[in-house]
């Protein structure tokens, strides 16, 4: 069942691009990133789906229902963290457990004051005496204290410590494996790496891939470090197809391959090399790829454009 489904999703904000054809289907149980830098289109998605901006054309449902029409059904059976979390200076934890438990009808506080433990908060601590941080782990909990079918987190490691944010992931995962759905948007690759069943990639507005990660790493080109002896000059080596060099400093290459180890292991032993290392698949490469990608196709879509325009003048 997909908890999360938009088509054709298109919002600007006058001249200034926010998101452009978004199509996302976000599944029961998933841990979905939404991966991207700042500016990319994240937190404009996040609003549209989350009903607080109208999009310009597209659909976009939730739990069976119009994200702008029935929002507010929605979000009854949601937990949302912006990313520009703002809380009443004079709110604390277990102030914020009493008004949300007015609101959902049903006491809140036992779950409250476990999760207050877990994250280690002051329950009576007014928000205008915490650190980032801290206004951070409130925001959290009061996102997961009623149990949410969906949570829908905007970057929501944001001002917390490692520690932290190992404890947040783990909490996700546990949320995760009781069939709770997790949309969860973030400019750092490790997080979504160690975290996520599926990412979508964002840039400019566009979606510029949406699948599994485990399918990512399968196509992930791996960084091997090669460092060849005093003698040999590097920018002599013929490479084999199956390599890319990527730069080189002295007698340092890196370079990427594609596919098993097998091909450069033969290769490599009749070369004069001094030590080389061999990484593991990077998915680190392949972001980077898609990014690079997408600009060179985009400025070739503007050169067309402006061609075509001098053509009609």
């Amino acid at each position: 069942m997909s908890l999360i489904s938009s088509r054709g999703l298109c919002m600007s904000y006058g001249a200034r691009r926010g998101v452009i054809d978004v199509d996302l289907r976000v599944n029961e149980g998933q841990i979905f990133g939404f991966l991207g830098p700042n500016g990319a289109g994240k937190s404009t998605t996040i609003r549209l789906l989350m009903g607080f901006l109208r999009a310009k054309s597209g659909e976009a449902t939730i739990l069976g229902n119009d994200c702008w029409h029935k929002s507010h059904v929605i979000k009854r059976d949601v937990g949302y963290v912006p990313g520009d979390l703002r809380l009443y200076p004079w709110l604390t934890a277990r102030r914020a457990f009493r008004i949300v438990s007015q609101v959902h009808g049903r006491d809140l506080s036992p779950a409250g004051e476990q999760l207050t433990g877990r994250f280690r908060l002051e329950p009576d601590l007014p928000v205008r005496k915490m650190s980032r941080g801290n206004r951070q782990k409130v925001g959290l909990v009061l996102s997961m204290i009623h149990h949410p079918k969906l949570l829908v987190l905007d970057e929501p490691t944001s001002g917390l410590d490692p520690l932290m944010q190992e404890e947040l992931a783990e909490c996700l995962r546990e949320y995760s494996r009781a069939g709770h759905t997790v949309f969860f948007s973030s400019h750092t690759l490790s997080e979504v790496e160690n975290l996520c069943d599926q990412v979508a990639i964002v840039r400019d507005g566009y979606i510029v891939a949406n699948e599994q990660i485990s399918r990512m790493k399968d196509r992930a080109p791996r960084v091997i470090t090669v460092d060849f002896e005093e003698s040999v000059d590097p920018g002599q080596i013929e490479w084999p197809d199956f390599l890319t060099l990527k730069r080189t400093h002295r007698q340092t290459c890196i370079l990427e391959m594609q596919g098993s180890s097998i091909e450069f292991v033969r290769w490599s032993a009749t070369q004069p090399i001094a030590d080389l290392n061999i990484g593991p698949p990077s998915l680190e490469a392949l972001f980077r790829g898609y990014y690079e990608n997408t600009a060179a196709a985009k400025g070739i879509e503007d050169q067309r454009s402006s061609e075509m325009s001098e053509d009609e003048n």
